[in-house]
């Protein structure tokens, strides 16, 4: 019975369908061509619409958008976490216009001085905190070795916050491990450039891992989350647009990344954003538990403040339509303060994302398949996905996206996500996603 609930809105989800945004675009402020003479109303994919071009600054207009449905009708409807508690699965099956981001970018008085202002909602989340964020950052490009900038970025923890967003073989959505060690959006400042022709690093001081959804009253005063990455791209000097995921490029020569992450950050209970929050980072154990959460570890203790270390390194391959794609991540949680915490420790927690894709047909058609698995002290979850992705103009500007994820007790999930935490069984979702 509950297999014909799955399948049947499956079969009517395909057959509808024709053919990070996130605050990652905060982090393509400076992708627009800097010697390209371009006119009024003119279109560069990736950069837009063009429609101001003066001699003390030009203004550019992006969308990124997506329609998705949902399917969760698979999944087991209660879960046990780690403290032996019995937990509830609230399965979904919806039609969500996911997200709209709008973003406004462009230089102003100096091409090395550029700005980015964006209007970005996540439908899913409608009458929460940060359901609609405007934000932006502004930046300073001084050399191909150094630029400089302020405002909302993301912590580079890993290959998806370093700036790789929306270029992933998923539209808007992390593999499960990747969402659970990773660290999110935050206000802060940044540097970044290349220290040589092939090998670049980024670095950044944010005010906590997940700003979104905190305000400034709940921040704590620690100014203390560092993050910062290296990337290596030995053969060619690139690897595709923004480094992004899958091989739509169709390298003629064998294209390789290597990338290395380190971050460091003491967090706070209340400077923690809700567990629904949109791009949600919550620090959680293996199970899915959310480390501050009052009595967990029994009766009157609570955790008010942890340290937090993650260190990432991801190894990748493209040639002729195809790529293979590896990050693995190490997490320690200690230093735990509060009532009864003394007896606490420390957690570590390790684990891995494994990417394959092949361009069936250049410029128009792929497949991928993913693996995923967290090795934690309160449990082993894991995470399998098939999918293909269809561009029917032939670009990147807009593409059909299907996916089946098998989850092996999920510790992560949300409104804005696929998955769900707790989550063990198939998971279906169709998206026809716009970006320009």
């Amino acid at each position: 019975m509950r297999r014909s609930r799955f399948i049947l809105p499956l079969i009517w989800a395909l057959a509808l369908t024709p053919g990070g945004s996130s605050p990652a675009a905060a982090q393509m402020a400076d992708t627009l061509p800097k010697d390209k003479k371009t006119g009024f109303g003119t279109f560069t994919e990736g950069s837009g619409f063009k429609i101001a071009d003066t001699e003390h600054g030009d203004l550019n207009v992006k969308l990124f958008t997506y329609i998705r449905y949902l399917n969760q009708l698979g999944l087991d409807d209660s879960y046990t976490d780690g403290f032996g508690n019995v937990k509830t699965v609230r399965q979904r099956q919806d039609i969500q216009f996911q997200k709209v981001n709008i973003q406004f970018l462009g230089w102003l008085l100096s091409r090395k001085f550029r700005y980015l202002a964006y209007v970005w909602t996540s439908n899913t989340s409608q009458g929460q905190g940060a359901q609609v964020v405007v934000g932006g950052n502004l930046q300073y490009r001084f050399n191909q070795h150094f630029t400089a900038g302020a405002g909302i970025g993301a912590l580079p923890t890993t290959r998806t916050t370093e700036g790789s967003f929306p270029f992933w073989l998923p539209v808007d959505n992390r593999v499960m491990a990747d969402e659970f060690f990773r660290g999110s959006y935050t206000m802060g400042v940044w540097a970044k450039g290349d220290v040589t022709k092939r090998l670049s690093y980024s670095a950044m001081l944010g005010n906590n891992l997940s700003q979104l959804g905190v305000d400034a009253g709940q921040l704590d005063n620690t100014m203390d989350t560092w993050s910062f990455s290296l990337a290596w791209k030995p053969t060619t000097g690139e690897f595709g647009k923004l480094d992004g995921f899958g091989d739509f490029e169709r390298h003629q020569r064998v294209a390789t990344r290597i990338g290395g992450h380190y971050t460091h950050s003491t967090e706070n209970r209340q400077s923690q954003p809700d567990t629904d929050a949109i791009e949600n980072s919550q620090i959680r154990l293996s199970d899915g538990s959310i480390i501050f959460t009052p009595g967990l570890f029994g009766e009157g203790i609570v955790v008010n403040d942890v340290t937090y270390h993650m260190a990432s390194a991801d190894v990748g391959a493209k040639f002729r339509g195809f790529s293979l794609e590896l990050e693995y991540y190490w997490r320690l949680v200690n230093n735990l303060r509060g009532p009864e915490t003394e007896g606490l420790g420390e957690f570590r927690d390790d684990g891995f994302t494994l990417l394959a894709s092949a361009m069936v047909v250049p410029k128009q058609l792929q497949v991928y398949v993913t693996g995923s698995k967290i090795y934690g002290e309160y449990g082993d979850p894991s995470e399998f996905r098939l999918g293909v992705n269809w561009y029917p103009f032939k670009s990147e500007a807009v593409r059909w996206n299907a996916q089946w994820i098998q989850l092996n007790h999920s510790p992560v999930g949300g409104n804005s996500l696929p998955f769900v935490v707790g989550g063990n069984g198939p998971v279906l979702h169709t998206d026809l996603q716009v970006n320009f």
